[in-house]
This record gives structure tokens, C-alpha cells and sequence, in this order.
């Protein structure tokens, strides 16, 4: 068995790597276990809310994350026909933030940029191609089996973050329960090529319809946009790629035909409103999405797991640098917990309602409050200055909890 005297990493997604980063900067050894070979490339989460950005800041990140995303200046919420319901302006937060606009990038582009970051620290080590199978624990460590090319390794750390994913081996092998609902019907993530902006899109919007609900993004600047849309639980993915045109024809502007547009990635998905039933159990700290799972309409699952990557960066540094106690840990995973179940989570699901909403009544409902909060800029501030509660109580606190980590 190899022992690290270091903190471990399972899972080597945005969140893991922003622990782990965190964890660097502060002088803490770390070494990252991740399943693939490399960073993948795959059509995830893209929208990052102000106190996310802000956060890639602290973390040393933003410049470089600029050079490679979109600022959305607005929010549309549209017909299926693309005519407009309301557009919510981040610049009325310009005077409460610097980060008056949403942020969009590729979850994997991202993750490309923090790990360029972490190659400046000789404390750091990612490890690709071990999948983390198990874990085992004592009062002095913990002991993680990890799946590699030549065969299981067993490494053992004093501590362990968990980023690795909502279905994570590592929750599961402590037997923490994940607690929630899987949504019913299957969400398609496709990459694709096409010019919205010729129709008169935001680079950010969300199509309000009982059938054809879905979210449309500019991930980068190359004309690379994010349709994501719901389909029948029941198909298969063959089938549900066969149904692509169609579905396009109804949720692109212009109607295209297949020649119109070029689709990069097309994902099939289920996705869950979950979180788990404690985000410690010992020396092991869960984030991201093996703690939580959330719809992505909004951007909500991965804005919020940067924060909590942020903060378990920082307690756990803390505590190795003996400048807390033990005691932090549980202030972060119970604050965390919080966040998600308070805020992340009801957010997004009525996110998801609104605009997937089939009774009648409420979608009339719900189009006299858009057309309210599109007329009126403080009822526009009052939604967008919410998304702060993402932070928790964390910044109001640490100071006389930790100080500051690095």
C-alpha cells in the first residue's frame, strides 16, 4: 500500500481540480486519483452566476477563463417561436459586483485551464486512469482502492475530498444515502453550430413550452452554442439521436433543415435533484455532485460546486496547517448542505418548472410574472442578487473560524 502524506482527490472533474488547487495554493500536498485518461470532453454544465466568477478569481483563474468564454450581458426567457418573454439585464448589478454578467464556458475547458494551473505546483499530482472503487477509513486515515491499467492500487491520506460525481463509489462505499428524485423524463445536451445570434438570441436563454422547453447558450467564441432539451425517458439514444432534426427544426430559429447547422456532441442524460445525507463521514468531505445533483436549467449544479470547492479547499487547509479545528469541517459540510437544499436545489426546480409548465393557468400565471420582471429593473436586481445566496454564511464567518488559507 502507498501512503501520501498529503490530502487525496477522487475524481478529476472542475471540482475536484478546484479543491485541489486550492489546496495548492495554500501549501498543501494533493494528489488527484481521476477515472480517464484526460480531461473529458463531453457536454456538460457551461453557466457560471457572479459569486462563481468571483470565485475563479480568488482561485487565480479568471483572466485565463476570460480568454476562453462568453459573457452573457442578459438572461432571455422566450416563446418557442423565439419571441422574447422577458430579458433580465445583469448590469443591474453594476453597482453591487464587478461580475455583472453570467459567465459561459465548456465544463472541460475549465477543467483544461485549472489543470494548466496546477502544473506550477510541484506539491500537486494527478494521477489519470485510476477509477476509485472503495474506501475504508480509521481514526487516522483513509485508505482508497482505485482501479488503474496494471491492476487495484490502495493509497493511504490523512483526509480525502469526494468530487467524484453523482454516482460516486466513494458515497456509496461509506453507505451515505442520496436523497431525492430523478426527474422523469431523459435531458439531451447537444454542441452545436449555428448562427442564433442572426435571429436575435441572448447568449443565454431558456424556451418556455410544455413540449419544446428547453435551454439555448453560446458556450464559446468559435459560434459553438448549447441546445439542451427534454425527451421521452423510454427512448433509446439511437433513438433519440434519430429524432434530433425534428427536434431542431421546432427549436432552432429559422426552423432549420440538417445542412442549416453542425452538431458537435449530442448527450443523452438522466438527471437527479438529489443531495446527500451528510457531506462528512470521518476524514472523507463530499463536493460537487457527489454531494448534490441538480437539473442544469440554470446553471446551478456546477456554480455551486465551485463554491463548495472553494471552502472544502480552504477548512481543509485550514486543518492540516493547524490553524483550526476539526470542528470547521462540519461547519462546512452542514453550510453546504444547507446551501444546496435552501437554494440551489429550489431554485432550479422552479426553473425547471416554469419552463416546462403544462397547465394553462400557471403558464398564464407565469407569463403576467415575466412580463412584470421584464418591465421592472428592481424586481430584475431582487432575482439576480439572489443568486449570492450561493455562498452561504461562509464569507460572514470564516475569519474568526480559519482566517485565510492563502
Amino acid at each position: 500500500m502507498e501512503t501520501i502524506d498529503g490530502v487525496l482527490v477522487a475524481g478529476g472533474g472542475p471540482v475536484g481540480l478546484l479543491t485541489a488547487l486550492k489546496l495548492a495554493r495554500a501549501g498543501v500536498p494533493v494528489t488527484v486519483l481521476e477515472a480517464e485518461a484526460e480531461v473529458l470532453n463531453s457536454p456538460r454544465a457551461i453557466a457560471y452566476q457572479p459569486p462563481t466568477t468571483a470565485a475563479l478569481e480568488r482561485l487565480g483563474l479568471l483572466d485565463d477563463v476570460l480568454k476562453r468564454s462568453v459573457k452573457s450581458p442578459d438572461v432571455a426567457f422566450r416563446r418557442v417561436d423565439g419571441s422574447p418573454l422577458a430579458i433580465l439585464n445583469w448590469s443591474v448589478l453594476k453597482d453591487t459586483t464587478p461580475y455583472d454578467y453570467m459567465l459561459l464556458i465548456g465544463q472541460d475547458t475549465l477543467s483544461r485551464v485549472i489543470v494548466s494551473h496546477l502544473k506550477r505546483y510541484a506539491h500537486v499530482e494527478i494521477r489519470w486512469g485510476h477509477r476509485v472503487s472503495g474506501v475504508s477509513q480509521n481514526a487516522n486515515g483513509v485508505t482508497v482502492s482505485a482501479a488503474t491499467a496494471n491492476g487495484e492500487v490502495r493509497i493511504q491520506a490523512p483526509w480525502l475530498a469526494a468530487t467524484d460525481g453523482a454516482r460516486s463509489p466513494v458515497r456509496e462505499s461509506l453507505g451515505i444515502a442520496f436523497e431525492g428524485i430523478t426527474w422523469p423524463e431523459r435531458f439531451v445536451a447537444t454542441n452545436v453550430f449555428y448562427d442564433f445570434h442572426l435571429h436575435g438570441y441572448s447568449r443565454a436563454n431558456f424556451i418556455v413550452d410544455p413540449v419544446d422547453w428547453a435551454v439555448i447558450a453560446q458556450i464559446d467564441k468559435t459560434g459553438l452554442w448549447r441546445v439542451c432539451y427534454g425527451e421521452d425517458a423510454s427512448l433509446s439514444g439511437t433513438e433519440i439521436r434519430a429524432r434530433l432534426p425534428e427536434r431542431f427544426k421546432r427549436l432552432l430559429p429559422g426552423a432549420p433543415e440538417p445542412e442549416s447547422y453542425r452538431v458537435d456532441l449530442c448527450n443523452p442524460y438522466r438527471v437527479h435533484q438529489r443531495a446527500a445525507a451528510r457531506f462528512r463521514e470521518g476524514r472523507v468531505l463530499l463536493a460537487g455532485d457527489a454531494a448534490h445533483a441538480t437539473n442544469p436549467i440554470g446553471g446551478l449544479g456546477l456554480s455551486t460546486g465551485v463554491l463548495d470547492a472553494e471552502r472544502l479547499g480552504e477548512v481543509l487547509a485550514a486543518v492540516w496547517l493547524g490553524k483550526a479545528s476539526e470542528d470547521l469541517l462540519d461547519a462546512y459540510a452542514a453550510d453546504r448542505r444547507r446551501v444546496f437544499l435552501e437554494v440551489s436545489s429550489p431554485i432550479a426546480s422552479e426553473n425547471k418548472r416554469r419552463i416546462s409548465e403544462s397547465d394553462p393557468a400557471k403558464r398564464a400565471q407565469d407569463e403576467a410574472g415575466l412580463a412584470a420582471v421584464n418591465a421592472d429593473p428592481a424586481l430584475q436586481f431582487n432575482i439576480l442578487s439572489g443568486f449570492e445566496a450561493l455562498n452561504g454564511r461562509w464569507f460572514n464567518e470564516r475569519d474568526h473560524q480559519s482566517g485565510r488559507a492563502d
